[in-house]
């Protein structure tokens, strides 16, 4: 298995729509065990192939303590949405950023198995939530566009800063001269 990078905001690649999954074969069942690699690995709930810049509709999912109950969903598309909850959000593309979020409390979903069933399935709670999540994902979406604009431009300022700081600690790391010196 391979542990894929991850995209972070402000990338426009994670603006792009995921195209349909055409044919289950063992080339999409290796992306989803990559997949629920990656997500375990940063810590994560669930992923989006956008996220790891594979442009398929492919979903993994794990919400369990121990992180054993993985569900990968393929073609997974939201049928109804009921009634409105409010919970605090975070994203692996956004990293160590957290927000209130507004989304449906149940929503019903169809999506095929890695073993080509079309499944049907009505859920509430924090499963609800992330599949909501990672639709979003898929249609070039992020959680932070459901805040205010003036909290979306604090956020951009904050990650620009921040890349701005790592380069500069980068660049002020100078080669140790003695050694680079030496001839061998």
């Amino acid at each position: 298995m391979t542990i894929l990078k991850v995209l972070h905001f402000p990338d426009e690649r994670l603006r792009l729509k995921a195209a349909p999954v055409e044919e289950i074969n063992p080339e999409i069942g290796a992306v989803a065990e990559n997949m629920l690699e990656t997500m375990y690995a940063e810590g994560g709930i669930g992923l989006a192939a956008t996220q790891v810049n594979i442009q398929k509709r492919i979903i993994v999912i794990d919400i369990s303590e121990n992180k054993n109950e993985p569900l990968t969903l393929i073609n997974p598309e939201i049928l109804k949405l009921e009634g409105k909850e409010e919970s605090q959000e975070g994203c692996l593309s956004v990293p160590d950023y957290f927000d209130v979020v507004q989304r449906a409390k149940n929503i019903e979903f169809r999506y095929t198995t890695l073993k080509n069933e079309v499944t049907t399935k009505t859920i509430d709670g924090l499963l609800a939530i992330c599949i909501q999540h990672e639709i979003d994902h898929l249609n070039g979406k992020l959680f932070i566009d459901y805040l205010s604009p003036l909290k979306r431009d604090r956020l951009k300022k904050r990650i620009l800063k921040q890349k701005i700081k790592k380069r500069r600690l980068k660049n002020s790391k100078q080669p140790d001269n003695e050694s680079s010196n030496k001839i061998l």
